[in-house]
């Protein structure tokens, strides 16, 4: 009985002084908040809270506003939308490195990468500006022009071809090519028999690329120097009017006449046959291209983009709130 007694007597301090303990450092703790400057306090917060938003923005969702009309009518200039970086892989730190994935963009997936055009200002440039792009929800871009408007340090596309895929253009419709066959399949043809259909928005309607081809060939008319042929000018005049011009099939007819006029000029030569054959996508690699396909500058103009490239898969429309959706 007196070894109990002692038992509970002994288990009773040892309670009573880890709950005095406690309570003592709980009495410090609060002593210490109430002395705390309201300021640091506050920065505190704010810290804490950057910090949490920095990850999610590197590591599982970041928040991009559509800057031009490129993927019109999927996203609209000014949309505001959230990227799934967590899927393909995400960087390490902004700019540098990238985690593995299981996962690879698939046909028809809208897509956000880094593009190949544009001109870095250094890295520690790059991380201020996507540091402060992810703390503030896309609201504030420094990386600006010299006419004020922000820089396409990013683009957001469509994966339409795949590695593997050859494809070619006529008219500013896209064309699937098949490895030693002749046959040519229509994009959305191809696109419509794998499942796998999106939109596609023109702006050119046919019967002005007559007018755009003579235009290109008066182009190189003049770059040879030679009087442009009265044919020629009568059928540009038809296209006084129109507002988005195909510039690659543009380019198409001006390097058709340059090459004819210089067949020794190898410049020409590889131009020609580049839009002759159209572009080839090797292993790790896709090729993007914009849902407005007469208002984009995609792998058309770039080639095919390296995997590694790639930061993420849009996800969520979630401003304005009528446009809320997924992105599909």
């Amino acid at each position: 009985m007196e070894q109990g007694k002692d038992f509970f007597i002994t288990l009773q301090r040892f309670t009573e002084r880890v709950l005095t303990v406690r309570k003592a450092k709980l009495r410090i703790k609060k002593e210490k908040q109430k002395a705390k400057n309201p300021i640091l306090d506050w920065i505190e917060a704010f810290l804490w809270a950057a910090g949490m938003v920095l990850l999610i923005n590197q590591y599982l969702f970041q928040a991009y506003q559509i800057p031009s009309g490129s993927m019109i009518d999927t996203l609209l200039i000014g949309d505001r939308i959230f990227v799934n970086k967590l899927v393909y892989g995400p960087e390490l730190l902004p700019g540098f490195g990238k985690l593995p994935s299981p996962f690879k963009p698939q046909r028809n997936q809208v897509i956000i990468f880094e593009n190949p055009s544009y001109i870095s200002r250094g890295p520690a440039f790059d991380v201020l500006q996507r540091v402060l792009y992810m703390l503030t929800l896309s609201l504030v871009d420094i990386d600006r022009d010299e006419n004020g408007s922000p820089k396409a340090h990013f683009l957001i596309k469509r994966a339409v071809g795949m590695s593997g895929d050859t494809l070619t253009m006529k008219q500013g419709e896209m064309y699937f090519l098949f490895p030693g066959e002749t046959r040519v399949i229509p994009e959305r043809e191809y696109l419509k028999s794998n499942n796998s259909e999106h939109p596609i928005n023109r702006l050119m309607d046919v019967s002005t690329y007559p007018a755009l081809q003579a235009a290109g060939r008066m182009a190189a008319f003049s770059d040879l120097g030679l009087v442009v042929p009265q044919y020629l000018q009568d059928q540009v005049k038809n296209a006084a009017n129109m507002s988005y011009p195909d510039y690659l099939e543009h380019e198409r007819s001006r390097i058709s006449v340059l090459q004819a006029a210089n067949p020794q000029d190898r410049r020409y030569t590889m131009l020609s046959t580049r839009f002759r054959l159209g572009w080839y996508v090797p292993e790790g690699r896709i090729f993007p291209m914009g849902d407005n396909r007469d208002n984009s500058r995609d792998g058309r103009y770039f080639g095919p983009v390296r995997l590694s490239r790639v930061l993420g898969q849009g996800a969520i429309k979630y401003w304005p709130l009528s446009r809320f959706g997924l992105i599909k």
